[in-house]
């Protein structure tokens, strides 16, 4: 009898209630939903938050943030979200309404706080169809990877805001994530400079690489302005056509998000190659040649070096 008794009794013991400090340490935190407006923004905010934060996007890969329409699924995951993370400088028109349709009090980050915006160039700076104007704004700043390491700092005092606990990791991961985009800036430098003068003029579909063309000293000229959804006039077309001739531009560029068909007349009655696909303002699908962020930039710097040098 007493050996059952000391049996039940060790048995018990070994089955005592955890406590609430060791229930922490085995189970993780649930995780931080952060949903950010569109591809390349997603994946800065994943490099950021790591294995803390759950990403969901509004606008997937391969998709055009110019032309998107916010659908009712889209205020569920506003909603569902701890965290909004959207580019501003007018390029998503349209997340003030979606944050208040979706009844969310979440913190909606503007990831291109402090960044010194560009004016829209003079002959794109028209409105366009579906209320995508971005007004006299250039909204692509991603496109500078200087402006990218201010986004990271944004992001990464937003998640420590919204998770002070993870404040270590979110400083670790950012500071990490800087010293590549460090060393993707030089690469990038490095390239152009290797760039003839006279050969650093680009053409492509629309004005999407104004940060790029500041940054780095190359000079594109867009058959569209900087939202996809406006028709080049014909008039626009016979000038890019003049310049083309003029400049003996070698090379136009396509891009993942527009439609590519004018930049092909514009080949043929220039005799200018077409140098490749740009991605401008979303990533590609895993499978793609730019499925980051910096994949994005390398693969766009190595595709003009290959058509203006090459």
């Amino acid at each position: 009898m007493l050996k059952l008794f000391a049996a039940a009794l060790a048995a018990l013991l070994f089955t005592a209630p955890v406590t609430a400090q060791e229930k922490s340490a085995e189970k993780p935190a649930e995780k931080v939903k952060v949903l950010a407006t569109f591809s390349i923004l997603g994946d800065l905010v994943q490099n950021v938050g790591g294995d803390r934060v759950e990403v969901s996007t509004l606008v997937g890969p391969n998709a055009d943030s110019h032309v998107y329409s916010p659908a009712p699924a889209d205020a569920r995951k506003v909603a569902d979200a701890r965290l909004v993370v959207a580019n501003g400088l007018g390029f998503e028109g349209w997340i003030n309404r979606l944050v208040k349709s979706s009844g969310s009090k979440a913190p909606v980050v503007v990831a291109s706080k402090g960044i010194k915006p560009l004016k829209v160039r003079g002959q794109h700076s028209h409105g366009h169809s579906h209320g995508h104007s971005h007004g006299e704004t250039d909204p692509h700043a991603w496109q500078s990877v200087p402006n990218v390491k201010v986004y990271i700092g944004n992001i990464r005092d937003a998640l420590v805001a919204a998770d002070p606990a993870g404040k270590a990791v979110y400083e670790a991961n950012a500071a990490a994530y800087l010293g590549r985009l460090d060393a993707l800036d030089k690469e990038v430098r490095d390239t152009v400079a290797r760039m003839p003068k006279d050969a650093r003029r680009v053409i492509t579909n629309h004005d999407a690489f104004g940060y790029f063309a500041a940054a780095y000293g190359l000079q594109f000229i867009a058959s569209h302005g900087v939202s996809t959804d406006a028709q080049p006039s014909a008039k626009d077309v016979a000038r890019i056509i003049g310049q083309v001739r003029k400049d003996k531009i070698k090379a136009v560029f396509l891009e993942n998000v527009s439609d590519g068909r004018l930049l092909k007349q514009i080949a043929e009655e220039t005799g200018a190659t077409i140098g490749g696909t740009l991605y401008s303002d979303a990533l590609t699908g895993a499978d793609g040649p730019a499925p980051t962020y910096i994949d994005l930039i390398r693969h766009n710097i190595r595709t003009l070096s290959a058509a203006l040098v090459g």
